[in-house]
């Protein structure tokens, strides 16, 4: 499964190389602050930018979930060394969970080259996905976020703490009458101090920049050591950070690779949050989202092609968050 995964990602960076796949125009928002190279936004095809029909190397979902149905995923989970995305491992959980938008961090394939990164999403997600991602001078783990339905706005606000990554932010065009800004955070391991002026950050340019009537979902690798660091108690300003939280099979809700601290989050906006619904696998339903480790998960036939390891590959640090929302009509 591996060789015939990397075969054929090989075969669709080829493809996009000789193709020319070409960048959307830069929209007003799709500026880092500081940064005027700013990171466009990439329909992979960009005559396919609706919901996505096919899975490229991946089955079909065994059950098809209902009209509506949005499916909103956080991940640090590069790996190798150095670590990036585009290996087996990763490429079969991002299939298997099958999310519609993508929150993700040290968003770093190959060399980094545009048709590097445009058959990673092809290859993982489907032709019809786009995807931002932050790029600039000294940014060397960008943010981004890879979605199924059309990117109209997007960029990077600073981070007062660091240079190398800032808060990467998309608004989509989802179903309805209500955009869905999706932001994708990668705080900082140093301490709880440096987290809680990153928080205060974030929330000072969603407050400048969304609008009160549209949706919000924040998340990503907070590096967070408990739920109850100042950081979140910030962050509950403009999203649902309270219990109860997503958890794997065993009911442990920490995302840490040995599984014992809550690194990693997906918050909803107070509208959005309104619209969770439970996340199903086959014949299993988690009532306040998933935290998924292959290690633990069973039966992994719900979650094909993910193998029983993939979660433990080598520099692979975090757990996945998924969680579901039903659209109103």
């Amino acid at each position: 499964m591996r060789q015939a995964v990397l075969s054929l990602f090989l075969a669709v960076v080829c493809s996009c190389s000789s193709n020319g796949a070409s960048q959307a125009p830069e929209a007003p928002g799709d500026r880092r602050d500081g940064d005027p190279a700013g990171g466009g936004v990439t329909p992979v095809n960009p005559s396919m930018t609706g919901p996505r029909t096919d899975d490229v190397d991946g089955p079909p979902p065994s059950t098809p979930r209902a009209s509506g149905h949005l499916r909103v995923m956080a991940a640090n989970i590069s790996s190798g060394s150095p670590p990036a995305y585009g290996a087996a491992d990763g490429v079969r959980i991002f299939q298997g969970l099958r999310a519609d938008v993508v929150l993700i961090q040290e968003l770093n394939v190959g060399h980094d080259t545009k048709a590097e990164l445009d058959a990673f999403v092809a290859t993982t997600f489907g032709a019809s996905f786009s995807y931002y991602r932050e790029q600039g001078q000294g940014v060397q783990i960008p943010n981004g976020i890879i979605s199924r339905y059309p990117i109209t706005d997007s960029g990077s606000w600073s981070d007062p703490q660091v240079g190398n990554r800032g808060f990467a932010y998309a608004k989509l065009a989802i179903p309805g009458p209500h955009p869905l800004w999706a932001i994708s955070l990668h705080l900082l391991t140093s301490g709880g101090t440096e987290r809680a002026a990153e928080a205060d950050a974030v929330v000072a340019k969603i407050k400048a920049t969304v609008p009160a009537s549209d949706y919000v979902i924040l998340g990503g690798d907070f590096n967070t050591s408990s739920r109850t660091e100042p950081c979140i108690t910030t962050l509950s300003n403009i999203v649902v950070t309270a219990a109860p939280y997503p958890v794997d099979r065993t009911g442990n809700d920490n995302t840490s690779l040995a599984r014992k601290k809550p690194h990693d989050w997906l918050l909803a906006g107070h509208g959005f949050a309104s619209l969770a619904v439970p996340t199903v696998f086959g014949e299993h339903s988690f009532p306040s989202g998933l935290v998924f480790d292959s290690r633990v998960y069973s039966p992994l036939a719900e979650v094909a092609p993910i193998q029983a390891r993939d979660s433990d590959s080598v520099n692979t640090q975090h757990m996945p968050v998924v969680r579901d929302f039903q659209l109103a009509p």
